[in-house]
Formats: structure tokens, sequence, C-alpha cells
């Protein structure tokens, strides 16, 4: 009964430092997981394997699931949220934000539902499919990449613009990420100028009014939203055939499995909100399956439990089923408050505010990584500009993700 106990408190720590990091722009998990992997020496005189792992399982879900709410309220994106922002943000500017953080809470909780009722499939079809496939990984990824700029747009024109979007992206991505600086700070320099600063500007230049957002009490779950949830997982699990995709990429695949767009946008919030919850999950399932580690917090997981078996798997899938609806009551909680607070300032105000923390905050992270300033600004400045063409060519900016796709593509071919 103490061990239950003990593994219960675990994972309310970690929700609880899940919802801090989550809620904290530029805060990323992976840093709270290093200390804590860091610390096992110490700690496990205190607490066993078990605890830390169920500590950081949690810690992971809960961040995944609240950090949609600074990305769609605030403009701070990460790589797997990145892509919320423009739905978001037109969902916030309809008055209609209550609504996202609705579809963000029941589309996190549907892809851990989703990813543990697929389970057996996945421990029976998986394995097989990835040794067949793994000499072809570069193909698939080239394959994919083609499909995705060709199916996403409608004539000649968009297809031309995607292209070269995506191309100038993936050459800023290749020198971001070969640059000898942390990858923490390139990352945040650059999708923060890409998606969150870029965004915030165009609505500036369109003098966007904040309007009163309307009371939702309850969200029907509907085929959309069911499509959403389905396209965000099946995508999680197509991620650990694709080792150069991470959650960032696989925006895109459940974007296009769902049937998601600016049209849609129920099911493309719920989708992407699936598969970043599922993602948490799915990765620490690959150590089983495929016998590698998909995200840094399941590597630390892996190696605070050496002999990670089935039973860990289901043990583990209880404790992601209880962190997701734990977190899903706080998704729907803390938005509403920061939604309503957000409806009693002048917004344009806001954003220029927003605008100028995301600078600040770049340059303050820059220092602390003895990052050289003048060329993170450089690349920030660069990424605002090549985050504002999409929004004057009427192109959807996931082609933006060149950043990471051309690189990955650069490596596995």
């Amino acid at each position: 009964m103490v061990e239950i106990f003990d593994l219960i408190l675990a994972c309310f720590l970690g929700i609880l430092c899940g919802t801090i990091t989550g809620i904290i722009p530029g805060i990323h998990v992976n840093t709270v997981g290093a200390f804590t992997f860091a610390a096992t020496p110490f700690l496990f005189n205190f607490f066993s394997p078990e605890f830390l792992a169920v500590f950081l399982l949690s810690m992971s879900i809960a961040h995944a699931l609240l950090e949609f709410i600074p990305s769609m309220l605030f403009g701070v994106p990460d790589e797997s949220t990145a892509l919320s922002i423009l739905p978001g943000h037109k969902m916030i500017l309809e008055g209609e934000g209550k609504k996202a953080i609705r579809l963000t809470a029941i589309g996190g909780l549907g892809g851990i539902i989703f990813t543990i009722l697929a389970l057996p499939l996945s421990i029976i079809l998986l394995p097989p499919t990835y040794e067949l496939l793994r000499p072809y990984i570069g193909l698939l990824l080239l394959i994919i990449s083609i499909y995705l700029l060709i199916n996403l747009n409608k004539n000649l024109e968009t297809t031309a613009w995607s292209i070269i979007i995506f191309i100038l992206s993936g050459i800023l991505g290749w020198v971001m990420l070969n640059a000898p600086i942390s990858s923490n700070i390139s990352l945040l320099c650059t999708f923060s100028g890409l998606f969150g600063v870029s965004t915030l500007l165009y609505s500036l230049g369109k003098n966007s009014i904040l309007p009163r957002q309307d009371t939702v009490n309850e969200i029907r779950i509907d085929s959309r939203i069911l499509r959403g949830i389905f396209g965000g997982g099946t995508a999680a699990v197509l991620l650990g055939f694709l080792p150069g995709f991470g959650p960032a990429q696989g925006s895109i695949l459940a974007q296009e499995i769902s049937g998601g767009n600016d049209d849609k946008l129920e099911n493309f919030l719920t989708s992407l909100s699936a598969l970043n919850t599922s993602d948490s999950l799915f990765s620490l399932m690959t150590i089983y399956l495929m016998g590698n580690a998909r995200s840094g917090i399941a590597v630390y997981i892996l190696k605070i439990i050496e002999s990670f078996g089935l039973t860990h798997l289901i043990f583990f899938s209880f404790t992601s089923i209880l962190s997701a609806a734990i977190s899903f009551i706080l998704c729907i909680k803390l938005g509403d408050f920061l939604v309503e607070r957000l409806q009693h300032v002048d917004y344009n105000r806001l954003s220029k505010l927003i605008i100028c923390f995301i600078s600040f905050f770049i340059v303050i992270f820059s220092l602390l990584e003895s990052a050289p300033v003048h060329f993170i600004l450089l690349a920030y400045v660069t990424s605002i500009a090549l985050g504002l063409i999409p929004h004057y060519t009427s192109v959807s900016k996931s082609h933006l993700m060149g950043f990471l796709i051309i690189p990955a593509l650069a490596i596995y071919l």
C-alpha cells in the first residue's frame, strides 16, 4: 500500500512540474528531466527507480497537454506546438478561445486513450514492419515530403511558394542545427520567429481586436474531433518508423490524416494535441517495441529502469491515463482563467509586449547558453521574415517545417 501511495505521489508531483514547464514559455520538459537524471545517485537514496520513472512520464504528459496554452494565447511555440498557433490564434480572434482550449484538452486525453487501445496491435505489427522498412527510411521521408508539398496546395502558384518556403526554411534549419550552439536556443529562436512573432506581427498589421470570448460549457464530440484524435494517434505511431521526424513533422501528417485545415479547425487542433500527448507515451513504448527511445524523457526512463519489459509498459500505460485525465482538467481550468484575463486588456498592446518579452527572453537565454548574441538575433530576424511570407502568399505555415525535414533528409539520404 505504501508503494502504491508513493507512485501516486510521484504521478501528482510529475503533473505539477509538467504544468509549470508547460505554462511558462521556454522551459522544456527535457531540461527538468536532465536535472532529475543527473541527480539520480542522490535521489535513489530516497526514491525507487519506479518512482522517478512515473514522475518523469507524468511530467512529460502534463507538459505536452498544457504547453498548448501559451502557444495559442501568447504565440511562444516550441517544435511540437508551432503549428497550433495560427488555428488557435484565429479562434481566439473569433471569440472561440475557450473552445480552442477544450479541443486541445479533448485531443490530448483522446490521444493517450487511442495509443493504449492500439497497444496490442502495435506489439504484433510494428517490430517486423520496422525491420522491413528500416533500409528505406530516407526514401520514405522524401516521398512523404513531396506528397505533402503537393497535396496541401490548391494551384500552381501556391505550390511554387510552398516549395520556396520549404527550401528556404530547410536551409535555415541546416545552418542552425549544424551551428556550434545549443539546440535549445536555436529552436527557441527560430520557432519563435517562424511561427510566434511573425503571426503576432501580422495580427498587428491587421489591427486585430480581441473580441469578447464566448462561454463554452461543453463540446460535442463529433466525427471531426474523432478524426482528429485518430489522425494524431496514428501519426504518433508512424513517427516510430520515421526517426528523422519529430512532433513538428508529425503534425503535418496528423493534419493530413485527419483531414484538418484552416476551414476545419476542430479536428486540426484536436489532432495536434492528440499527437503531442500520444508521442509522449509512444516514445516510451518504442523502447519495448523497437529497442530505442524516441525522446529525451524516454531515454532517461530507460537508463533509470534498466530492464524495461511488458509489465513496465502496462504499468506506465495506466499511469499515462491518470496523468492525462488530471491534466485534462487543469488545461481547461487554467486555459479559461487566462482567456478571461485577456478579455480585459488591449490586445494590440499585449501583442507588442509579448513580442518584446520573447525577444528579451531569447537574448537572456543566448547569454545563459554562451551563444553568440549577434548570430542568434540575425537568425531570429530571418525567421520572422520567413514566417511572414505564408501570411501574404496564402499558403500553409506547415511548410516552414522544412526547417527540420530537409536536414533529416540530408542525413538519411
